[in-house]
């Protein structure tokens, strides 16, 4: 019997132009696909010029409630006039819209390029924006969006991986061994539930957009509650003490023209790291279905990576025990 095929396989070109034609617009060209892999993106402009991103929503990640609700937080940010890619709403107020099965959204184009971050305006442009976003996100909670509890996200983790087919017996045991002894280290350096917030939750570079020093956020699909922390730690790239202090006082700086950070919050960047390298693999085993991740990550299936991926957990052990330049 023939493999059924994944939902993302039939969504061909005229179906995007049909899906986005049926809310009113016109697209007089072809959408361009964008570089996505959990959701599919594409950038397409109808006969006013107008230039939109069209997010087709991975089916059965999130609910309405989830997706509705990163909606409002767009909308809270676009009152407050700051720059996160607004959604586009229709005559009668909906943001989200489903054809053939399809949940999708459009949203205002955002142009530029991502920032450098060894450009001290560049950080602290990036530091100010953030604290801009963290104002008006500090104001209420999230109810329905994924809350940062490394318990039930390592544990997860860990489900998916030890059931991945590539994992040999020793590899298996070995990363079963490793997540044992970081569990614990991870939970030592743990946040409050009163440090939780919202945050866009995926503050990586292919996410910001802009020219000069100004620039927007992108793509809130990962939003969720966690330390204010999570949305600044992946600007902190420098290898050295000194070109860290230099990041970190230029982020910090642009972000409190906004609002106060709480540096003990940094003692938190390597439990928010190793969970980033844990949930990252198990996302890749995860996704397999979809034909477009064993061509984008071929490696996974491979011994080697597997064999790298633990060695970069059990690195992390000792990372978890240093301070890195924190003071």
């Amino acid at each position: 019997m023939a493999n059924t095929p994944h939902p993302f396989e039939t969504l061909t070109p005229q179906r995007v132009v049909e899906s986005i034609e049926s809310l009113g617009l016109w697209l007089p060209g072809e959408p361009f696909a964008l570089n996505s892999y959990e959701n599919r993106v594409y950038s397409v402009t109808d006969d006013d010029r107008r230039r939109w991103v069209a997010k087709f929503y991975r089916p059965g990640r999130w609910s309405d409630a989830q997706i509705l609700e990163e909606h409002a937080f767009l909308a809270e940010l676009a009152e407050a006039d700051v720059s996160a890619g607004s959604v586009w709403a229709d005559a009668n107020g909906r943001t989200l819209h489903e054809v053939d099965g399809f949940r999708f959204s459009l949203f205002a184009h955002v142009s530029g390029q991502a920032p450098e971050l060894d450009n001290p305006e560049h950080l602290f442009a990036l530091g100010a924006l953030i604290g801009r976003i963290h104002a008006v996100a500090r104001s209420r909670a999230f109810d329905q969006r994924p809350v940062f509890d490394i318990p039930s996200m390592v544990e997860e983790s860990r489900e998916r991986v030890v059931g991945a087919r590539w994992l040999d017996a020793r590899q298996r045991q070995a990363y079963e061994r490793t997540l044992d002894a970081l569990a614990p280290l991870m939970q030592a350096r743990a946040w409050p539930a009163s440090a939780l917030q919202r945050v866009h939750g995926d503050c990586h570079l292919g996410n910001m957009l802009g020219r000069d020093d100004r620039f927007a956020l992108v793509d809130f699909d990962d939003c969720a509650m966690a330390p204010a922390i999570q949305d600044l730690w992946m600007l902190l790239t420098a290898q050295t003490p000194e070109e860290w202090q230099m990041q970190l006082s230029e982020v910090i700086e642009g972000y409190e023209e906004s609002i106060e950070f709480d540096r003990r919050e940094l003692e938190w960047i390597e439990t928010l790291r190793t969970l980033r390298l844990i949930r990252h693999t198990a996302w890749l085993t995860a996704r397999w279905d979809d034909p477009a991740f064993p061509r984008a990550f071929p490696y996974v299936a491979e011994s080697a990576y597997w064999d790298q991926h633990i060695r970069t957990l059990e690195q992390q052990r000792f990372a978890l025990d240093d301070s890195r330049w924190l003071v």
